[in-house]
């Protein structure tokens, strides 16, 4: 990872943008995929926009992207593309999805940006930096104990019935629970104004974005049973702003 990654990340994440603006609260074409969820013609615009660019600029990397598919995933490098994630939000006129693009090394996030078009916020997370939000340093919250902590979560629709049981528990300790919201979550737990994110069922190209951007900000990332996230997680994800949070949520998920 270098510096041209990350003014590639920013190349991506501004075409992405352009792709999905013109579409924002607009008519637009749109169909269920296989799983039922919804997927726009600015899902695929934005994605085949940022898959160009890494076409022509990174040809031997690999290429994850939730609406195309994978070219090279056993690469060293991978770039893993969400190109609007919060459809559901996207569809509803509501400002708070986003795009997500991620940079794999040997499987390891070590790059992130959560780009979200319409209010023109942008967080970078890089491995070992600070995370910044439009270019300024940002950092998490301290937060002793679940109890204190204001937790968010996309949707119980995610969530199996087992998980439901253990988030359940979670819920209920935490100080309040805020629904919906998807990857601007994350981005307002490194921005120090949520304290704790758990969810269920999430993809690579749901969390390997995210990862940096919490991490870099002073939080931390792990899968339910506490281990570090990376290519072949399961996609049960604990996002909490004080990392001491980490061991309380695992103990209470059971």
């Amino acid at each position: 990872m270098n510096d041209l990654d990350l003014a590639l990340a920013e190349r991506l994440a501004d075409a992405a943008g352009a792709a999905i603006r013109p579409f924002f609260r607009k008519p637009f074409t749109m169909e269920a995929k296989a799983d039922l969820s919804p997927v726009t013609e600015a899902d695929r615009a934005a994605e085949a926009a940022m898959r160009r660019i890494l076409e022509q600029d990174r040809p031997d990397d690999g290429v994850i992207g939730e609406e195309y598919g994978a070219d090279r995933p056993d690469a060293a490098r991978v770039w893993v593309l969400d190109p609007i994630d919060g459809t559901r939000s996207f569809v509803a006129g509501r400002p708070i999805f986003g795009t997500l693009i991620a940079l794999l090394e040997e499987g390891t996030p070590v790059l992130g940006a959560i780009d979200q078009p319409i209010g023109r916020e942008r967080w970078l997370g890089v491995r070992g930096q600070p995370t910044t939000l439009n270019g300024a340093p940002v950092t998490t919250r301290s937060c002793a104990t679940v109890g204190q902590a204001h937790l968010a979560t996309t949707g119980p629709g995610y969530f199996t019935s087992n998980s439901w049981t253990a988030f359940e528990r979670v819920r209920v300790a935490a100080r309040d629970t805020l629904w919906g919201g998807d990857c601007y979550n994350y981005g307002l737990v490194a921005a120090g104004h949520l304290d704790l994110v758990i969810e269920d069922g999430l993809k690579l190209y749901d969390f390997a974005a995210l990862v940096p951007i919490v991490e870099g900000a002073g939080g931390r990332m792990r899968d339910w049973q506490g281990g570090v996230l990376h290519a072949a997680s399961a996609g049960q994800v604990i996002a909490a702003g004080d990392p001491a949070l980490i061991e309380q949520v695992v103990a209470i998920l059971g």
